[in-house]
């Protein structure tokens, strides 16, 4: 398919993206581009692909604007689902509508889909991939140090010097620490106070405010062999209401699943699942990419493509149905009060779920000594490639493994 320039898009399909002083915006085909390379190449989880983002489209590239940035974050973070995918879905979005939200959401969940396909056929083939636990030693440690970074910069840009924000943050990387997962109605408390201390709504505006070849066995089957129409229905209503139900990142994902692809369906083991998640930290893009690995397990190809489909359509609706809205409504004071306290909570959820992740990574002095040595490297050399300290850290973890 040909990908048109974001001027050849119909004006009744594209938003009207607003004039911001300094961006420089880059064409349809250069946007689908970039994010086919950020998810083939981009490591880290959601965290970091948020913070590559800003780095890459806000500060380097000079794409969108910061608004145009902060409103996608907020988003992401009000709707349920993945939030990387949903912030790419929305940049897309803002540049090119409709076609431009889902070319760029494809772009972005394909490379790291196809190279778990493979992953799977091989765990499938080869009875499990015990190196990628010991990869994974090393590379969560790793990962650890690109997200500190990812939300130091994530906090400049959302919080400024705004004392009212920093206590929002605070509260939700608290919260989100200690309860290990996040909070959606503390995002829209958060909004909603930020309204009533800075911009509270009037009555005469408060209504303005939002609406087949012959191949292997291994190669086609999951782990109990060819699997029946009603398990890929029940495929797919699961990971539906995974996508539809389920706030946030990773974080929060992955126990929903392992609650029902363990505990009630029984389709994998936890050692199984263990795996799944080990091959969405160790492959680049989104980490909730494990829902095909694990659909893969359960039903072969099409248990893989049916447990995606059900994850990401959802995360993709809620996306784009209320874009415009937001969009629309972005300069209303009230609103844009609603959208900074909710950014400032998200951000402040993405900081707790980084302490989460981080005791779980740094386990003992070698993984400490990694997540310092490779933050270290971010902080001294500021165009480290991610990619290379992340299959360096993967290297390292499973020869310390062995």
């Amino acid at each position: 398919m040909e990908v048109r320039d974001v001027s050849e898009i119909d004006s009744a399909t594209a938003p009207a993206a607003p004039a911001h002083d300094g961006v420089q915006p880059g064409s349809m085909r250069e946007l689908v581009m970039y994010f086919l390379r950020l998810g083939t190449l981009g490591f880290g989880g959601p965290i970091a692909l948020a913070g590559y983002m800003q780095r890459d489209l806000v500060e380097h590239k000079r794409w969108f604007s910061k608004q145009d940035y902060v409103e996608g974050l907020a988003l992401a973070q009000l709707a349920p689902g993945p939030l990387a995918a949903q912030l790419a879905i929305y940049l897309g979005w803002a540049r090119g509508g409709v076609l431009g939200a889902s070319l760029v959401g494809l772009a972005f969940v394909l490379p790291s889909f196809l190279m778990v396909i493979a992953l799977a056929m091989l765990y499938l083939r080869f009875g499990g991939l015990p190196w990628m636990r010991g990869a994974f030693y090393g590379i969560g440690a790793g990962v650890i140090a690109i997200i500190v970074r990812s939300v130091h910069k994530l906090a400049k840009l959302t919080l400024a010097k705004d004392l009212l924000l920093w206590a929002l943050f605070g509260a939700s990387a608290l919260v989100t620490a200690w309860t290990e997962s996040e909070v959606a109605w503390l995002f829209l408390a958060s909004g909603v106070l930020a309204m009533l201390v800075k911009a509270p709504p009037t009555a005469a505006r408060s209504g303005a405010t939002l609406s087949l070849l012959p191949l292997p066995l291994w190669s086609v089957a999951g782990l109990a062999g060819p699997a029946s129409a009603a398990t890929l229905w029940t495929i797919g209503w699961y990971f539906a209401e995974a996508g539809a139900f389920v706030f946030g990142s990773g974080l929060a994902i992955v126990p929903f699943l392992h609650g029902g692809v363990v505990t009630k369906f029984h389709w994998l083991s936890d050692q199984q699942f263990l795996d799944a998640v080990a091959v969405a930290m160790i492959t680049p893009g989104p980490v909730v990419i494990t829902v095909a690995f694990i659909g893969y397990l359960v039903a072969g190809p099409a248990g893989s493509v049916v447990a995606a489909l059900g994850t990401f359509v959802p995360c993709y609706l809620f996306t784009v149905i209320p874009a415009p809205y937001f969009r629309r409504f972005s300069k209303n004071p009230s609103l844009k009060a609603f959208v900074d306290g909710v950014t400032a909570a998200a951000t402040g959820a993405i900081a707790g779920a980084a302490f989460v992740l981080g005791r779980r990574a740094l386990i003992d002095l070698p993984t400490v000594l990694i997540a310092l040595g490779t933050l270290a490297i971010l902080l001294k050399f500021k165009k480290a490639q991610e990619p290379l300290l992340i299959l360096a850290t993967g290297a390292l973890g499973m020869a310390l493994s062995h």
